[in-house]
């Protein structure tokens, strides 16, 4: 498979890259100075686009690759990949489910934790010498808090299980009441916020689901509650969670995503209700090696005429 041309998007992980490199002919997008112009030479060449959450495969680079078979992701989320288009042009399109679930989950119990115990503002206390002088003030109780999740999906699902053994009740809205399950399930997401302590966003982003958290939903979580969002950062209407939480329309929030990363709005540096990661979800070692080997077999499986492990379309 050494001559089939593969089209790398941006830098996403080292043993990805490296083993890419050993198996096809790999193409670096993003070292490119004149992007159009390699398209329109390489396009003969190229048969495989990988991309990740944040640079995939638009209709544009779709058009300017005639020979374009398969565009294998480096993630769950599919909203930079012009779905229909691949669908038109007969492209495969595979994604890297199930194995950051857990990850995923993980982080939003741990995000969870650090807004509502203050862990972040009680290691800078240690740090900074404060401790001699005085105890830390309290923060409030995690176990029992009343859990809405947004989209019980793999990911939701894991993170109510989670939650549970917090003796945490879980309530959640999704398009349909789902079976099998004994939580709450509510219709509308101002509803869900409503009855919950904290909501915690676990759903796809899809034109629908942008922006599913605004104005409305925050008050209807109020001062007291919690945003959790470990889906992506446009599911949140962002200045809208920078007002909340500046005038105190909003107890607090933990968040992992955000609208136009890298770019994180500077109000929330000062506030220390809020916990900020970089994005880092399924950001372990074991895990995105194991979304690493799941692209390389969706690749191979193309290649070889087989069945892809994670198809999409």
């Amino acid at each position: 498979m050494e001559a089939i041309g593969v089209l790398m998007m941006c830098p996403m992980n080292n043993y990805l890259e490296q083993e890419l490199d050993k198996r096809f002919k790999l193409f670096r997008y993003w070292t490119q100075p004149r992007q159009c112009e390699f398209l329109t030479q390489q396009a003969e060449s190229i048969r495989a686009v990988v991309g990740n959450s944040a640079v995939g495969a638009d209709a544009e680079l779709i058009d300017a690759l005639p020979k374009l078979e398969i565009v294998s992701c480096f993630s769950v989320g599919l909203d930079k990949v012009d779905l229909i288009k691949c669908k038109e042009k007969g492209i495969r399109v595979s994604n890297t489910p199930d194995v950051l679930t857990d990850d995923v989950a993980d982080l939003a119990i741990g995000l969870m934790l650090a807004v509502l115990r203050r862990i972040c503002e009680c290691d800078k206390y240690v740090r900074r010498g404060a401790w001699k002088f005085g105890d830390f003030k309290l923060t409030t109780k995690f176990s029992g808090k009343r859990i809405g999740i947004i989209g019980l999906g793999r990911i939701g699902l894991a993170v109510a299980e989670r939650a549970e053994a917090f003796d945490c009740p879980i309530n959640y809205y999704s398009r349909s009441k789902k079976p099998n399950t004994n939580y709450t399930y509510y219709s509308s997401v101002v509803e869900l916020a409503s009855n919950s302590d904290i909501l915690v966003v676990a759903c796809a982003l899809t034109p629908e689901t942008t922006h599913i958290v605004n104005r409305e939903v925050i008050d209807a979580l109020g001062p007291k509650g919690v945003l959790i969002n470990i889906g992506r950062g446009p599911h949140v209407d962002e200045p809208e969670l920078v007002s909340a939480l500046v005038e105190g329309r909003l107890g607090g929030a933990g968040l992992d995503v955000f609208e136009r990363e890298p770019e994180v709005p500077e109000q929330l540096f000062g506030l220390e209700n809020v916990v900020l990661l970089p994005h880092v979800g399924s950001g372990t070692v074991e895990t995105r090696k194991a979304m690493a080997d799941l692209v390389l077999g969706n690749l191979e499986a193309h290649f070889s005429s087989k069945p892809l492990l994670t198809p999409v379309v």
